[in-house]
């Protein structure tokens, strides 16, 4: 299978309390579930909404991390899922530095999330 180069922009979703946490120890080091797989779970602005939906339904406290991937200084890998498509996996800790951004995701009145204006995930801005 052929390699695919992770774009610029990556993204990470991330609860309030957990980015507070990365912020004032200078770098996410991953949750629980990325530790126990070996690497940080990033998204593409295409996949974001989708990993939203599954991996944080119903939270009040979700940001989304806007990520400079040539910022980072360990490896990224484009890598399948058990679905076979390609998630983008930082092998290293996120540096607060490589961050562009880190923005609430609010939730509508139907309890969809709405991405911030600017993140590019059609159909959210």
């Amino acid at each position: 299978m052929t390699q695919t180069a992770a774009p610029k922009l990556l993204f990470r979703l991330i609860r309030a309390a957990d980015w507070q946490a990365a912020a004032a120890a200078g770098a996410f080091t991953g949750s629980e579930t990325d530790r126990a797989d070996g690497f940080i779970h990033l998204s593409t602005a295409d996949q974001v909404a989708g990993t939203a939906a599954r991996w944080y339904p119903g939270l009040d406290d979700l940001m989304v991390l806007t990520v400079d991937r040539d910022a980072l200084k360990s490896p990224v890998k484009m890598e399948a899922s058990t679905k076979g498509n390609l998630y983008p996996h930082l092998y290293g800790p996120l540096p607060l530095e490589a961050v562009m951004a880190a923005d609430a995701v609010p939730r509508d009145a139907d309890g969809d999330y709405r991405f911030p204006d600017g993140l590019g995930v059609d159909g959210f801005i």
